[in-house]
Formats: C-alpha cells, sequence, structure tokens
C-alpha cells in the first residue's frame, strides 16, 4: 500500500452571503496540488449517524484523467458541518496486485452509504488491472468474472466513522453477468430504504454492442450479499437513487443520448421498471446528486425531493444548480433552486443533510476540485404549495 499522506490542512474559504451565490458558506476540501496529487475527482458525501460529514473522492494522483491511472479512493472528514476537514485518509488502494505497477490498479468513481442501524459505513468503487496505462477503461475493460478480464466492484467498510477502512473485496461475481462489459457502480452515494435494505446505483454494458445501462443493487443482510437489478433504461450511465415513499425507488439517470435526464421507478427492487411522469431535468450529460428528505427529517416538515447538477444544455457544465420538489419530483419549481457556481467546472456534485435545516454539497467547482457548501432549506425552497 502506498502514500498514506496525512495532509495539511488547506485554510478554508469562506464565502460571504451575497445575491449572487445564496449559501451559508463554503469551503475548499481537496484541490490540485493538495499532497502532491494533480486532481480530485467524484465527489460522493453522507452525514454519520454521529453527524460526521464523511466525504469521497478518487485521488488522480498524476492527472485528471479516467480509469486506467494511478487512482486511489480518499476520504474526508468533517465533525463541524463542513466548516473545517481533517487530514485526508486512503480508504482504498489496490497497490500493485498481480505485479503491476499501480498506474494499472486504479479504483475509481466512489459512492458512499450508510446503515442507519449498523452505523457502519460502506463504500463501493471500480477497479481496473492490467490495462495498458492512460487506456480508456470505458472502452477497454473486457468481459468475464476475473480482475484479469474485467473490472471489479470492490466494496470496503468503516466502523469507526470513516477512520479507518476494511480491505476491499470484490462483488463482481454476486451482481454481474460474465457476458457483460464495464460493471460498477453510480458515484455519488448509495441509501438505506425504510424497510432496512440497502441500495446504489449501478451501470454496465451489455454483451451485445457494450450499449450502457443503469441499474440497482441491493442488499438485505447489511452489505454481506447483493442483488443486480434489471435494466432501468438504456444509453443511460451514472444515476442516483432515492426512495420517494415506502417501497418505491426512483432512478435519476444520465442520459447520453442527450435528450434530458431519464426518470424511473421500481417497485420491487428494480426487477421492473415503470415510467414517472416529471419534468424534463436539464442534462449536460453529466453526472448529477438525488437526495430525499422525508418531512420527519427536516424542518419545513414537508417531503422534499433535491436535486444537483450543472444546470445547462445541451453539453457545457456551467451554473451548479440545487433544486428542491415539494410533489415527489414531477414538477421542479424554478423559485425553488439555488445557483451556487456560473462558471466552467466538471461538474460532478453530491447532497446531504447537515442538520434538519441545513443541505450540505460537495462539488467539482471552478473555486477547486473538492468544494462544501451549506444551504439552509429557508433560502432554497422560497415558495411551498398551500396544504
Amino acid at each position: 500500500m502506498k502514500r498514506f499522506f496525512l495532509s495539511v490542512l488547506m485554510p478554508m474559504l469562506l464565502v460571504g452571503m451575497s445575491s449572487a451565490f445564496a449559501q451559508e458558506f463554503g469551503t475548499i476540501v481537496r484541490n490540485a496540488g493538495d499532497d502532491g496529487v494533480a486532481a480530485y475527482r467524484i465527489p460522493g458525501l453522507v452525514t454519520s449517524n454521529a453527524g460526521t460529514l464523511v466525504a469521497v473522492y478518487d485521488i488522480r494522483y498524476n492527472n485528471s484523467l479516467d480509469l486506467q491511472e494511478d487512482i486511489d479512493i480518499g476520504v474526508s472528514r468533517s465533525k463541524d458541518g463542513g466548516r473545517t476537514w481533517e487530514p485526508m485518509i486512503i480508504a482504498m488502494d489496490m497497490g500493485c496486485y498481480g505485479g503491476r505497477p499501480q498506474e494499472e490498479n486504479g479504483i475509481g468513481d466512489p459512492a458512499i452509504l450508510v446503515d442507519r442501524q449498523t452505523g457502519r459505513l460502506f463504500i463501493v468503487a471500480a477497479w481496473t488491472h492490467a490495462l495498458p496505462q492512460k487506456s480508456v477503461a470505458w472502452f477497454k475493460v473486457g468481459n468475464g468474472m476475473e480482475p484479469e478480464e474485467t473490472a471489479q466492484l470492490m466494496l470496503a467498510y468503516s466502523d469507526d466513522d470513516g477512520l479507518t477502512w476494511s480491505e476491499p473485496r470484490s462483488l463482481t461475481k454476486m451482481i454481474k453477468k460474465p457476458e457483460w462489459y464495464f460493471t460498477f457502480q453510480g458515484p455519488g452515494r448509495g441509501i438505506q430504504m425504510a424497510d432496512g435494505t440497502l441500495v446504489f446505483a449501478t451501470q454496465y454494458q451489455d454483451e451485445v454492442d457494450r450499449t450502457p445501462h443503469s441499474s440497482i443493487m441491493y442488499s438485505k443482510d447489511h452489505g454481506e450479499t447483493w442483488t443486480m437489478g434489471t435494466a432501468a433504461w438504456h444509453h443511460t450511465t451514472e444515476a442516483q437513487v432515492a426512495e420517494i415513499e415506502p417501497g418505491v425507488l426512483m432512478l435519476n439517470m444520465r442520459n447520453d443520448l442527450q435528450t434530458g435526464r431519464v426518470v424511473r421507478i421500481t417497485r420491487d427492487l428494480g426487477q421492473t421498471w415503470e415510467d414517472y411522469p416529471s419534468q424534463t431535468l436539464v442534462e449536460p450529460v453529466c453526472m448529477a446528486s438525488l437526495l430525499m428528505v422525508p418531512s420527519a427529517e427536516n424542518a419545513l416538515g414537508r417531503d422534499i425531493l433535491l436535486f444537483s447538477n450543472p444546470w445547462h444544455a445541451p453539453r457545457r457544465r456551467i451554473d451548479m444548480t440545487i433544486r428542491a420538489s415539494l410533489d415527489y419530483g414531477h414538477t421542479w419549481d424554478d423559485a425553488n433552486s439555488i445557483v451556487l457556481d456560473r462558471e466552467d467546472c466538471w461538474g460532478y456534485s453530491c447532497l446531504t443533510m447537515i442538520d434538519p435545516e441545513t443541505v450540505g454539497i460537495l462539488y467539482e467547482s471552478s473555486r477547486a476540485h473538492m468544494y462544501f457548501q451549506a444551504i439552509k432549506l429557508k433560502d432554497l425552497i422560497k415558495t411551498l404549495p398551500a396544504d
């Protein structure tokens, strides 16, 4: 295992309230050059049972390229609602497995989940092994099941609030068909359903022509075993999942056909899928975040569905925005939205509730590779429907 850097915490960049960017505060979590790293990408974020903000991301040592490259999974923690962040922890590192160099054992695109019943944190990430350095894994990963053949979906867990992490284990043989190609998670965060089921969004390339599909995987035994759902849609990739009512999961998917994000629901853990009438969400072909906040868990006492992405089309990633729906995603009122960053950025994001009044977002911004902001719900949601 390599480079267990303990970073020197970068001084916070405090951003005042303004008419341009409505916010509580903003903090640089990670940026180019921190610990000698070229780039940090692909944010995930949860609030642990202890109230700790636990952020995950790619540590891209040499450059900003996707797999295949020298990439590990990093973790940053905040005990004060995102105002300050502890030194970086390396949670997943595949080292020089198989005698191959670090550049041929990258692991990236993390998603994080909290099991509220046990307090355990899970990270899933994609490991690619033995591909030529700097080759694009999306096009080069083969089918089959073994690390020498195909990408592995790896899982690690923490029982001490994200301070230390287990050795990663592969879930590939549980969730992948041998004929599929690249099969891995949707980056960002997973959820726990009302009945305790753990759920991550997933994506895979089929055996016909590598067409990508989005789906989910779930665990009924607190992460010991996992089951893959069927395809929710085609030509979709990075997705996020929310339970909009008990037993009903919404999958919100990146759409490679550039016709707006795809939204579908399942009532049987992804065995079948239904169309869902929803106002079209602008899609610049980018990852986005989705978060369901039940009425009992927020200060407004309303069921709130939150969504964040660069709100611009067709392909330019600008205008990083949080939007709120008060009717389970059927409509998205422009009045209930906040633009956080109007400049070009990589544009990935992840949402969590810090407390009943405040939502936090970790995103790839024009200010820093990993930037955190806290927003009061009362500043985001300006119109409430009549009872």
